[in-house]
């Protein structure tokens, strides 16, 4: 027994040094990009919109290392592997929601605005309030889907440094050490932004997709290879160790589920099901730190070129999650899984573990593995985040002080400051935040993030694309009747208290049965934006018809 152990610590400490290695080569090669891109950026349109300069298969790169965030490579393969079927929906419901941004806001937003969504809502109507709220949404959206990113951090870390219940690491248990690496990636996130702007950041979603593919391919190729390739005894094995059998195969094991003898309960299920589909098709659309990306290609072609490139990449990934997700279920079980972490998300790196141990020999095997696909998710979680603080901290600065503080008046150099100054706020909300979501997966506080982006900024994008009596005070309504129903409904669902998985477990406020607020919330933002813009008088045809000039030609775009 004493010589287990001893093997098991020795592969313990391999994994770790060979982890803490492979992270801090690239975090000094992210660093050093970082560091570069800040000698190019010389005005506010290279720290906002990266000058312009990407070409379209690069920008879609970036919206690739954007959108598979922590929620795509962890969540999706977790909750996958727990509840088999259910968490596909997941993927589905992501890519899907491509086409919807595609199809209705990708070149009309490339051609309209300069940096922010707030740069298209105010240019028909008054800036002050507009510009207010549509910063009020971007930031709250970003805090949202930053918690995410955060929260799978920390149980990478625990997982790489071989932190679990009951052990510890430095002097830290398993809950400290999460918590140090919510604060290290969120002080790194903002280095990201307030030295590199969007080159830097562009640069290093560029890599960092590059790498997740390549990750996500070899160990999608692997769990093929263990099942010579084939699929029938790679999904029988998973539903045999799930311990949930057949089950795990067919819809209804996490949504939708039917209680026997309590049809009230029932119909909630099927509706949240409902509320989550909506939310991950129409979120995208809304998504601040996506839609700032189609600025930053010189034409409307090479917008909707980003896009295709982007729904391509983000369609095959989609697919290997499919395979990490049973391959986990089938090579290391619900039960290890939730062992080192409730939520699931530590179902990739630990199936990695397995391959590598089962492919490459023992111990070291896994634990090289493990480093590399660990570092791997390192890399996106980083990516993402900073790209997140930069859609936010960008609204601030361009949005909020610029236009509402300064009216127009404030110089470039000013601007640009403001937004560092904003990256280090945000950054320290979304620390302070993420530490209280640690039990959630991470697949789902983004679905949290789509619901709130499809009810505060979809109904004001699409109202002030398309219709042409909307004006100021329905963009105002539109967003804030979209935001404030999704938050609160969130804060009184079970996600925040009343249930053993919410942020407060031990708290009970809960009277929304959702657990996605999408199908109510979203509906409220365009009732809100149309109830807005019929109350009110204000009505500027003449501007509306230069938006629409702009938007379908991009004359006049900057």
């Amino acid at each position: 027994m004493d010589t287990v152990f001893a093997a098991a610590a020795a592969g313990d400490n391999t994994a770790r040094t060979l982890t803490i290695t492979l992270f801090l080569v690239f975090v000094a090669a992210t660093l050093g990009i970082t560091i570069w891109a800040s000698r190019q950026t010389k005005t506010a349109t290279d720290f906002y919109a990266g000058g312009r300069s990407f070409s379209g298969f690069q920008n879609g790169m970036a919206i690739g290392g954007d959108y598979m965030s922590a929620a795509s490579f962890l969540g999706i393969a977790g909750i996958i592997a727990l509840y088999g079927y259910d968490g596909f929906l997941y993927s589905i419901g992501f890519l899907v929601a491509w086409l919807v941004a595609l199809l209705l806001v990708a070149e009309l937003l490339r051609n309209s605005g300069r940096y922010t969504m707030a740069d298209v809502l105010a240019f028909r109507m008054r800036q002050r309030p507009v510009r207010t709220a549509a910063a009020v949404s971007t930031i709250t959206v970003s805090i949202f889907y930053l918690l995410a990113q955060m929260v799978g951090a920390g149980a990478l870390v625990a997982l790489l440094l071989g932190i679990r219940p009951g052990t510890t690491f430095l002097g830290m248990d398993a809950d400290a050490a999460k918590i140090a690496t919510i604060i290290m990636v969120g002080a790194l996130m903002i280095i990201y932004v307030t030295v590199g702007g969007m080159k830097g950041t562009t640069y290093v979603q560029i890599v960092k997709a590059f790498l997740l593919m390549t990750g996500a391919l070899v160990m999608t190729l692997l769990v093929l290879a263990h099942y010579k390739f084939n699929l029938s005894a790679l999904l029988g094995d998973a539903a045999a160790t799930s311990g949930k059998g057949d089950a795990f195969l067919e819809p209804g094991l996490r949504y939708g589920v039917e209680v026997a003898g309590n049809a009230t309960q029932t119909f909630y299920n099927k509706v949240d099901l409902l509320s989550l589909g909506i939310a991950l098709v129409l979120g995208t659309a809304g998504l601040p730190h996506i839609l700032i990306r189609f600025y930053t290609v010189p034409t409307a072609k090479a917008a909707r070129k980003s896009v295709l490139w982007a729904i391509g990449i983000i369609g095959t990934f989609y697919l290997f999650t499919l395979a990490l997700g049973f391959g986990a279920a089938a090579l290391v079980g619900g039960e290890a899984i939730t062992a080192q972490d409730k939520a699931g998300n530590t179902a990739a790196p630990q199936l990695a573990q397995a391959l590598g141990a089962d492919f490459f020999g023992g111990d070291l095997g896994g634990a090289t593995l493990l480093a590399i696909i660990a570092a791997v998710a390192f890399a996106t979680i980083l990516a993402v985040v900073a790209g997140l603080t930069l859609a936010s901290s960008s609204s601030l600065a361009h949005d909020f002080y610029a236009n509402v503080i300064k009216r127009g008046e404030a110089s470039e150099r000013q601007e640009v400051r403001v937004a560092r100054i904003s990256a280090f706020v945000i950054g320290a909300i979304s620390i302070a935040l993420s530490i209280f979501a640690q039990n959630l997966n991470v697949a789902f506080l983004v679905a949290l993030a789509f619901a709130v982006a499809a009810s505060g900024n979809l109904p004001a994008i699409l109202y002030s694309l398309f219709w042409k009596r909307f004006n100021t005070s329905g963009a105002v309504w539109a967003i804030y009747g979209g935001l404030l129903s999704a938050v609160l409904l969130v804060f009184f669902s079970p996600v925040v208290s009343g249930a053993p998985t919410a942020m407060f477990p031990g708290q009970d406020w809960q009277w929304f049965p959702l657990s996605n607020p999408g199908i109510i919330s979203i509906p409220l933002g365009f009732l809100a934006g149309w109830i807005g813009t019929i109350v009110s008088k204000e009505n500027d045809e003449e501007k509306y018809a230069e938006l629409e000039v702009r938007a379908l030609t991009g004359h006049g775009a900057h």
